[in-house]
């Protein structure tokens, strides 16, 4: 480039202008700027004044889905240098994690009425939804870096939000420590994969990676996989899903097992979908992830009589199922939408289960649900339709989650994970009918005291959804259909 120093400046200017449209991050920096105004507000308003933030927070939120929502008409493909994607997989997804975020927000608004000073915990909320956000439309390997640990960062304090009760701080203390091991081996993974490509773009990656040394290839995959599963929940990095579950405040535990989750999952199905199958053979990798996740999920939540424990247990499993999806990625055409249709299915099921354990101010003792449909017949409802979602029953949204996924992958030729997830989902009805059984056809032992409103709204409209969502569901596999990872 030649001319004078001021024309360099200016072409160079411009021609970033074009690579670095600032309309495609829209949604993230309503995210960003809202939070930090909840968080100024939390910190110069009164005690009495703190619940506040939580209307600043749904407000937030509101404005995120409203930049979000065009987005979806336009066009799908890579910005910033091929580093951040604008598709529809990053849009669903974001749309999926605002409103996961805004029912934890309904859901804790009356879980922390006590607490003196709780305005920043949705500035929190709002930062690790910004995590998962920056996660679902990461691609390049030190934007994942950056989602993983925003995201992290802040679950690590939601899970030790309650500070004077010690199952909160040790679930804090288990998720930091995994979370820190797992993100270490992240970064690890990512400067070996650099050190092999000489770029970290994941476009990059898929260009330069063929026919690299194959052992560093295997040990840079191995750990970025590691580092990815901590955040979905999954094997080897799945125990602190169950202490987080049990120990930390209900509302952030349905969000920490919801939210992260969906941007892992996006994260790690644009990675494994550029890697050479050759050199690494990560798909066979992948699908033993899910089989042993699903299976160890399923069978650990069999033997719980603390329902906290059992929905934790649950999520590891559904992680497995997830999974599932990015097995059949490349092979089968149902792929991306599957996990799309998964993702929502999950977070609608597991955000009405948790609503009714807050609403019911957190009990865990499997005797309490004995009668609930007596004294709380919408709760029994919410908690009976989110079990049957998750085990596929129709017409709910998980079964046809389910259905795509089993299809996915038998498209994909590995119809032995299929018969495998069916076995499992066998075994997961025998848990989720020691709660849901009592709750009808028990006498009620004592009245559970309730919450308050929100929980319950909160709760029974994750379930409606579910139901709507099932109903629906051609419509919502009409608009997954076009969505594609890595656009160029």
């Amino acid at each position: 480039m030649t001319g004078t120093p001021g024309e360099v400046m200016h072409a160079a200017v411009a021609s970033a202008g074009m690579d670095m449209p600032v309309g495609d991050v829209t949604p993230e920096l309503v995210l960003v700027i809202g939070a930090v105004i909840v968080l100024v507000f939390a910190l110069a308003a009164p005690r009495r004044r703190q619940p506040w933030a939580a209307a600043l927070a749904l407000a937030v939120l509101a404005a995120t889905a409203v930049a979000t929502l065009p987005m979806l008409d336009g066009g799908q493909h890579l910005t910033f240098f091929d580093t951040y994607a604008a598709d529809d997989v990053a849009v669903w997804a974001k749309l999926v994690i605002v409103a996961a975020t805004a029912l934890t927000v309904a859901l804790s608004v009356e879980w922390f009425r006590t607490d003196a000073r709780h305005g920043e915990y949705y500035a929190l909320l709002l930062l690790s939804a910004l995590g998962a956000v920056v996660l679902a439309g990461a691609a390049d390997l030190m934007e994942v870096v950056l989602g993983v640990l925003l995201s992290s960062a802040t679950g690590y304090v939601l899970a030790a939000y309650h500070r004077s009760s010690a199952r909160s701080a040790e679930a804090g203390i288990k998720y930091y420590l995994l979370g820190a091991l797992t993100n270490a081996g992240l970064l690890y993974g990512v400067v070996l994969l650099f050190g092999l490509a000489g770029t970290t773009t994941l476009v990059g990656l898929g260009d330069e990676l063929v026919g690299a040394d194959s052992t560093a290839l295997v040990a840079g995959v191995g750990l970025v996989v590691v580092g990815l599963a901590f955040k979905v929940g999954a094997v080897p990095a799945h125990a602190w899903v169950p202490d987080v579950a049990d120990g930390g405040p209900a509302p952030v535990a349905a969000f920490l097992t919801v939210v992260p989750k969906v941007g892992g999952l996006v994260a790690l199905a644009r990675l494994v979908v550029v890697l050479p199958e050759a050199g690494v053979g990560w798909r066979p990798l992948v699908a033993l992830l899910a089989a042993a996740t699903m299976t160890l999920g399923n069978l650990a939540a069999l033997w719980q009589d603390d329902v906290r424990r059992l929905l934790g247990w649950s999520a590891v499993s559904q992680s497995g199922y997830g999974l599932m999806a990015l097995v059949a990625l490349g092979r089968s055409e149902l792929a991306v939408a599957s996990l799309l249709f998964f993702l929502l299915a999950y977070a609608l099921a597991n955000l009405a289960a948790f609503g009714v354990l807050v609403e019911l101010r957190g009990r865990a003792d499997l005797d309490a649900y004995a009668g609930l449909a007596r004294s709380r017949p919408l709760l029994a409802t919410a908690l009976g339709l989110a079990f049957a979602s998750f085990v596929g029953i129709p017409p709910l949204a998980g079964f046809a989650a389910k259905l795509l996924l089993f299809g996915a992958v038998l498209d994909a030729g590995y119809a032995w994970l299929a018969a495998l997830a069916v076995v499992n989902t066998v075994v997961s009805l025998a848990y989720y009918l020691r709660v849901v059984a009592p709750t009808w056809f028990q006498p009620a032992v004592e009245p559970l005291p309730v919450l308050g409103r929100w929980a319950a709204m909160a709760a029974v409209a994750s379930a409606a959804a579910v139901v709507v969502v099932g109903i629906a569901a051609q419509v919502f596999l009409g608009s997954f259909e076009a969505a594609r990872l890595l656009p160029r």
